[in-house]
């Protein structure tokens, strides 16, 4: 079958159907859903703490188990994927998500609803990975460009929105059921996308004759140690005013990684089937991609988390206006996603470094707007729109960039690394600019807030001024 270059490429097979639009929209849907999990249970949090009576150690678990087993297992998942079928990990992933959301909505103690919200993560990381896998697999030309827009948009705005989603879920108290509607609004969205899934996603291609159909199980352990040892520190370590045992993790963690790195490149070269294969790594502008796509998601969780706890503990918003209040970034980062590729050509090269320069503006904007400790008026809502805007320049042209050459074997390793380096972005920006608003925070009061903020909020401007002169440092042509 003959296709242009504009036209997005999926693969026929009687048993599905194969609106290309249609099978973007579920992919896409489920992605959103699973991303909104990581965030929509913040505001949630002192709601399940007075009901479950959970100590301070089993609420952060609630809080960080989905992602501390969304950050281990995505490279698994992703690989799993290529080895198993994306479509078939993609709909076990979903339906791992989906019944676990409706265990975490029943749970009746803290002990249970930690256990399901590990389950959680682990369906996520199954799922989640499989989403770029078929898109860089069944759409090519610019209906994969336009397909990469519109999920570089969803991978973005899902932090935001989930605060949004989880404020308007508690705030509402549907039927006196408190904080269980942000588990539980999954499961009917779940079980509608399982059923569309098994109707529109293409049916697994067989494996190509005489490739390794294996799991590097010694390269998964050391990636998961890796990964556990750096994720949990950063997640538990600031709320435990980081003791010795998160600091020698984090030291643990970056020994693993060199191992996990040096017996990956031992396998290659031995003709076996790594987790990551490291032409991956060497594919043009792919490193640049992991460095920029690091800072600009570390920013944008850093500068949520401190600006939820500035709106929550210092000027006391209840948790439906503190959601509603990131609803211009995240609208505003969705529509920059969608239709930067139309804007003239010769804007491309400025993009990026532009965007994040416009985020750095406007994080000081918002610090600045909000310094006297009062609500920050008008000034503040278009510093919100500005970093919407500047953090989706800053995000999409670079992921739409990085894939732009990735092969369809590479399709797996490309989407679980920079799924793997999004994820690991944010738990930084958290941990880091989390760690520096909290340190700041000497006395209770709205004033004492606004000063840790505004020192936050000049470390996200140093932040993304780095984020725009890192694509300035070339290697010479030897």
């Amino acid at each position: 079958m003959t296709t242009t270059a504009t036209s997005p490429v999926i693969s026929k097979d009687g048993g599905t159907d194969n609106r290309p639009r249609l099978l973007l929209g579920v992919v896409l849907a489920a992605q959103f859903m699973a991303l909104l999990d990581t965030f929509i249970v913040n505001v949630a949090a002192p709601t399940i703490r007075t009901e479950l009576a959970a100590s301070g150690a089993a609420l952060q678990l609630v809080v960080a188990g989905y992602t501390i087993a969304y950050a281990v297992l995505l490279i698994t998942g992703a690989r799993l994927g290529d080895l198993l079928g994306h479509r078939r990990m993609y709909l076990g992933g979903l339906a791992l998500f989906t019944v676990s959301s409706l265990a975490c909505g029943l749970a009746s103690g803290s002990g249970q609803l930690i256990a399901f919200r590990l389950a959680q993560g682990a369906g996520a990381a199954l799922l989640i990975p499989q989403v770029l896998s078929l898109i860089q697999r069944h759409f090519t030309g610019e209906g994969r460009v336009r397909a990469l827009g519109a999920y570089s948009a969803v991978l973005a705005t899902g932090a935001a929105a989930g605060q949004v989603v989880g404020g308007v879920l508690v705030g509402a108290d549907l039927f006196g059921t408190g904080w269980r509607p942000v588990f539980l609004v999954n499961v009917p969205i779940g079980l509608v996308l399982l059923v569309l899934g098994v109707r529109v996603l293409p049916r697994d291609r067989r494996e190509v004759p005489g490739r390794a159909r294996r799991l590097d199980l010694p390269g998964l352990v050391l990636l998961a140690a890796a990964v556990s040892l750096f994720t949990v520190p950063l997640v538990l370590g600031q709320e435990r005013d980081w003791p010795a045992w998160a600091w020698a993790s984090l030291a643990a963690s970056a020994v693993l990684f060199v191992a996990f790195c040096a017996y990956e490149s031992r396998l290659a070269r031995r003709g076996g089937a790594p987790l990551i294969a490291p032409r991956v790594l060497r594919i043009p502008g792919m490193g640049l991609a992991v460095v920029r796509i690091a800072v600009v998601m570390g920013v944008n969780a850093g500068f949520l988390f401190a600006m939820t706890l500035h709106f929550q503990g210092g000027l006391q918003y209840g948790a439906l206006r503190a959601g509603l209040t990131f609803a211009p970034t995240a609208v505003v980062f969705g529509v920059v996603g969608l239709t930067w590729r139309h804007w003239p050509v010769a804007w491309r090269r400025a993009l990026v470094p532009g965007g994040f320069l416009i985020s750095a503006g406007s994080a000081l904007t918002a610090g600045w707007a909000l310094r006297d400790g009062q609500a920050g008026g008008p000034v503040m809502y278009v510093a919100f729109l500005a970093l919407g805007g500047g953090l989706s320049l800053a995000f999409s042209p670079v992921l739409t960039g990085a894939l732009a050459t990735v092969r369809q074997e590479d399709a797996a390793d490309a989407s679980g690394l920079l799924a793997t380096v999004t994820q690991l972005g944010q738990l930084l920006g958290v941990a880091t600019f989390g760690t520096l608003f909290l340190s700041r925070l000497n006395a209770p009061g709205a004033h004492v807030s606004a000063d840790a903020l505004w020192v936050c909020a000049l470390a996200l401007a140093v932040a993304s001024i780095m984020g725009a002169s890192a694509g300035l440092v070339r290697r010479r042509p030897r």
